[in-house]
């Protein structure tokens, strides 16, 4: 298959390293929002809280993270423009020759620069997957019973769909503790946000094994079509 053709076609393999990536950049682009907001202040340290005290929702909407930038200001515009960098990475250029190492030090530098801690995990999930783009993924039509291939495969997409639901209602349930914190309480509410966690981070695990399975068992073949670069 050439390039030409290559870049016609979405595996569910690429799906998968491309929705995560975009995710870790949405995500840095939010923390940098929020580091913004909190203008040309000094950070006390390397660990910063990207949403500030007058910023807050609830006392524990803080969203952790790191920058080597001292000041809040320029954290939070490298940490916008980086997370759009990744944001267009991810979408268009993931499944490239390079796509995966590119993606991986992208979200290194997002993490660097104010973009969060728990976006890197998922990048590190993003750019292993995107390495299996478009492989035969012979090890795995050879190892995984042919009736678990069926399985994992018969879940995708719901897959991918499942985790994109939770990331985005426990980035909200984060930052805004809506509706939990004014109905149940802090208590139940870090509770439930706890739980969401641990479902992602499931998901986040086991949906690309469903894209391999997929993307095995029909050999590429039920692919979404792209328009022709020329």
């Amino acid at each position: 298959m050439n390039n030409r053709e290559s870049s016609r076609k979405v595996s569910a393999t690429r799906i998968v390293a491309s929705t995560f990536g975009i995710l870790v950049g949405l995500a840095g682009i939010e923390h940098g929002f929020f580091e913004i907001l909190q203008g040309d202040a000094k950070p006390a340290s390397l660990m910063i809280e990207a949403i500030g005290p007058a910023q807050r929702f609830w006392e524990y909407g803080t969203e952790p993270a790191l920058t080597v930038i001292p000041s809040f200001l320029a954290t939070g515009i490298f940490a916008m423009i980086v997370g759009l960098v990744v944001v267009v990475w991810a979408a268009g250029f993931v499944h490239g020759k390079y796509g995966a190492a590119v993606l991986l030090l992208l979200s290194i530098l997002s993490f660097l620069v104010g973009g969060g801690f728990a976006p890197i995990f998922l990048a590190i999930v993003a750019a292993v997957t995107a390495t299996r783009i478009n492989k035969p993924l012979a090890w795995w039509r050879t190892h995984i019973p042919a009736g678990v291939q069926t399985f994992l495969a018969w879940l995708w997409p719901w897959s991918i769909i499942a985790f994109v639901l939770v990331f985005v209602i426990s980035v909200e349930i984060a930052i805004f503790g809506y509706p939990f914190v004014s109905s149940f309480g802090r208590d139940t509410t870090l509770a439930i946000l706890n739980t969401a966690a641990n479902l992602m981070l499931g998901l986040m695990l086991f949906t690309p094994l469903t894209a391999f399975a997929y993307d095995t068992k029909h050999r590429l073949t039920q692919n979404l079509s792209f328009q022709s670069y020329g």
